[in-house]
């Protein structure tokens, strides 16, 4: 009797444990909320806000050159979430009709090991002479508890002047945490 019982109570720990193993695990994503991925809209909305009511005359007709999202609190590192959103505003900015340059592709730019195609306002001239360019994007973001906050800022190359700002915030959910992570 006490063997049957031993048994029974070493049984529903296990199936116990079972039960709460298989709660944690969390379903496969699929390839349709891929698609619908709310950080890739946010993205597209941040650049459509940050060109809206832009007039294109005022600016130049030059190229633009997106610059890599940097930590606001050491600007000369990005982490993988600051690579990733300048990939997808630069995908945005293309896709509503300027002419962005892809600058990873030239040999002759800066790249910072560990960062990308990170622009520090010191080599931002150069390189936009260098690709003829009239505007560069450039943003920092802000991790906090509950959200990172990511500022972006259109500048027209010629004189410094920033025709275009958009602020906004993501919600610091399961990918935002694994893109803060610093690159090795």
């Amino acid at each position: 009797m006490k063997h049957a019982l031993a048994l029974g109570l070493v049984a529903s720990v296990f199936a116990a444990g079972c039960a709460q193993q298989s709660a944690q695990i969390r379903p496969e994503p699929t390839y349709q909320q891929a698609a619908q991925a709310p950080m890739l809209q946010s993205s597209r909305d941040a650049v459509q806000r940050l060109l809206s009511g832009l007039d294109i005359a005022a600016t130049g007709p030059g190229p633009v050159l997106v610059a890599t999202v940097v930590n606001i609190n050491d600007l000369s590192r990005a982490a993988p979430l600051g690579r990733t959103l300048s990939e997808q505003y630069a995908t945005a900015m293309a896709m509503s009709g300027f002419d962005v340059k892809e600058i990873k592709l030239r040999g002759e730019v800066f790249v910072k090991q560990d960062a990308g195609e990170l622009l520090l306002s010191r080599e931002i001239k150069d390189i936009a002479r260098q690709h003829n360019a009239s505007m560069v994007v450039v943003g920092t973001y802000s991790a906090a508890a509950n959200f990172t906050y990511v500022s972006l800022k259109l500048v027209r190359m010629e004189d410094s002047r920033i025709i275009r700002g958009y602020d906004y915030a993501l919600p610091v959910d399961r990918d935002v945490k694994q893109l803060l992570v610093q690159a090795r």
